[in-house]
């Protein structure tokens, strides 16, 4: 049975993820300010899936 804390983080992460490149590829946003970004998503679904 799949566990559903770690679900929802993992589809926050990949929705939150493909905003933050849709906003590189629209130039939006850097390279630097958009590794900041998804190294942030990164640690949040880390200490998401930790708490689970």
């Amino acid at each position: 049975m799949p566990d559903e804390p770690t679900d929802a983080a993992v589809e926050r992460f990949l929705d939150r993820a493909a905003a933050a490149l849709d906003d590189y590829d629209e130039g939006y946003a850097d390279a630097d300010a958009t590794l900041a970004t998804l190294r942030t998503h990164v640690d949040e679904l880390s200490e998401s899936v930790e708490e689970s």
